[in-house]
């Protein structure tokens, strides 16, 4: 069963809710540390399911924002690396 590019979409949306929330909880309870491999993954992905989605509903602003996050995210990860 196929869902097609709106589900797609819409998966890639939640997905990049759940990541970047998860994220910041994880961060804020203790459980990750800023400079974690892990915490930054989640947080390139999470603004990469964003951009699909934004993109795909053309809300420019929060592609431009999750562009940024993405660089940042990347940034770290080549740096703590």
């Amino acid at each position: 069963m196929s869902i097609g590019w709106r589900g797609f979409v819409e998966f890639a949306g939640w997905f990049a809710a759940v990541s970047i929330l998860g994220a910041y909880y994880l961060l804020s309870v203790g459980k990750l540390a800023a400079r974690s491999g892990l915490y930054q993954w989640m947080n390139a992905l999470g603004a990469i399911g964003f951009i699909i989605n934004s993109g795909w509903h053309r809300a420019m602003p929060s592609v431009a924002l999750n562009v940024v996050w993405f660089a940042i995210a990347v940034f770290a990860l080549a740096r703590n690396a």
